[in-house]
């Protein structure tokens, strides 16, 4: 049995570092570039995957050089990428910006990830073998509503990252057992700004729901019970690319283990406090045993 199931993107990033990002027109000089493995998908699996879950991917690189090293950036941290395709073609790009703030932004260029339409053969047998399937909207929304699907079908937990933010297709919702939205993927999708307006709203749709806040840590919310917000540990952000992706990961493996929700938000919380001390996606995100030990 995998416990946990990933259904989404693999982007190559490449990464520019700046003082101040450009404003529109503007040119400005960088300090540094780096090209480093990541997408939403791809992170979370790795994030789950060094945070001590037993991790499958179900994705597609392209056949470029990126896509070989993608796919080894994945199976090195223990992924298993038995589902991850090769499509012809180049792989998916995240072109990404960070400021010396720690803030980015980002462009993504789909690739491969485009050709994931629909669970190819044996797919869903790998989800019906989980405890947990993690989505994102990397993929195209067709694919991400498949492997719901599949997931409900089977009684599989379903959580799913609204990022990019778009609208969501009532199904999808109606199959989605943890959302996990930052503050502003909950305020567009809500159409409320306050984190806890956000969550009343959401809560409509989904059972349970964790707003991650930045610095500010996370709120965790569910019918029928008290809104519980988690502190984030304080550091000095140095690249936060990865955050959310790493807060994911981590959190499907506490509670796959189990663990109270507060609980789990407080240790995927660490682990989101120690990847925005490092820079790029991937090379940024912890092992379990640093985890432990910044949760303690």
């Amino acid at each position: 049995m995998t416990g946990i199931v990933v259904l989404g993107s693999t982007n190559m990033d490449l990464v520019a570092y700046v003082a101040r990002a450009p404003k529109h027109g503007e040119t400005v000089t960088g300090r540094e570039f780096r090209t480093v493995p990541g997408g939403k998908g791809a992170n979370q699996a790795v994030a789950a995957a060094r945070a001590g879950g037993d991790v499958a991917m179900i994705g597609a690189v392209g056949t470029d050089e990126f896509g070989v090293l993608l796919r080894h950036t994945l199976t090195s941290s223990g992924v298993d990428t038995d589902l991850l395709h090769t499509a012809e073609g180049p792989s998916g790009t995240a072109h990404i910006v960070v400021d010396d703030e720690g803030g980015n932004a980002i462009v993504v260029i789909p690739g491969a990830n485009g050709t994931v339409t629909a669970l190819g053969p044996g797919e869903e047998t790998v989800i019906t073998s989980a405890g947990s399937l993690l989505l994102q909207l990397e993929l195209p929304l067709s694919a991400v509503l498949d492997g719901a699907r599949a997931a409900r079908r089977h009684g599989v937990r379903t959580i799913l990252t609204p990022a990019p933010v778009q609208p969501l297709p009532p199904e999808l919702l109606a199959c989605t057992d943890l959302l996990v939205p930052n503050e502003h993927e909950a305020a567009a999708l809500a159409g409320v700004a306050d984190p806890y307006g956000a969550a009343e709203v959401l809560l409509r749709r989904v059972p349970e729901v964790v707003i991650t806040l930045g610095a500010a840590g996370c709120l965790y919310a569910a019918r029928g019970a008290v809104p519980v917000t988690v502190p984030a540990p304080k550091v000095t952000a140095v690249d936060t690319t990865a955050a959310g992706d790493t807060f994911v990961g981590a959190l499907a493996v506490a509670i796959g283990e189990g663990r109270p929700m507060a609980e789990a938000a407080r240790w995927a919380s660490a682990a989101a406090a120690l990847c925005v001390r490092r820079h790029g996606a991937s090379t940024s995100m912890p092992y379990r045993s640093e985890i432990d030990e910044a949760a303690s």
